[in-house]
């Protein structure tokens, strides 16, 4: 009998979809791409899956890279975050609106999608704050279940302050912790479990 605790999802208590949640890559998943990874689902259907990496920042600045006036949304020192493998020169803004109403998808509470077809002029009136991603991680239909039975996530209730937090070496354990019981010794597990 094993000491780690089962950290799959008990299909019961599975959502019908994981858009606005976390996927915490749990420490049994041997993905390099996703080695304590926390990842914000965008969408989640019969189709397949999307998500963003909120806790991997590049050294690109974001005014380096993006346009006028979005990277102005961003503070000067701001930069691009590695959203995930796919894509990685697709560019997704995330940001918490005042109008929620003006956001392409929300995701999570305030936070979505800068819509595309915004009045960029208008954005800094209408976001408190925003986040750049580069690429994102995507699955195919069936594939995320699938890994998910396998215990390779942690499904977590998102915040909206996880996808603005600069604390990026710290958000996976915080995020597990946040599950309670047994993910809170999950949570302080070193990189490498066989280091004590």
């Amino acid at each position: 009998m094993s000491d780690t605790p089962d950290l799959s999802l008990p299909p019961e208590n599975a959502p019908a979809t994981r858009r606005g949640r976390l996927l915490v890559a749990s420490p049994v998943l041997r993905d390099p791409n996703f080695a304590r990874a926390v990842v914000l689902m965008l969408e989640h259907s019969a189709d397949g899956a999307l998500g963003l990496v909120l806790n991997r920042p590049l050294e690109l600045l974001v005014h380096d890279a993006v346009p006028s006036p979005l990277c102005e949304l961003m503070d000067e020192d701001a930069v691009i975050h590695a959203g995930g493998p796919v894509q990685p020169e697709a560019l997704i803004v995330l940001a918490d609106h005042l109008l929620p109403e003006e956001a392409a998808t929300l995701v999570v509470a305030t936070v979505g999608i800068i819509d595309p077809r915004s009045d960029e002029e208008n954005l800094p009136r209408m976001l408190r704050r925003a986040r750049a991603f580069g690429g994102y991680a995507g699955w195919s239909d069936g594939q995320l279940e699938e890994e998910i039975a396998e215990g390779a996530w942690i499904d977590v209730e998102a915040e909206p302050d996880d996808v603005f937090t600069d604390d990026h070496e710290g958000l996976w354990g915080r995020v597990v912790a946040r599950k309670g019981g047994a993910y809170r010794i999950v949570a302080q597990m070193p990189d490498d479990p066989t280091v004590n």
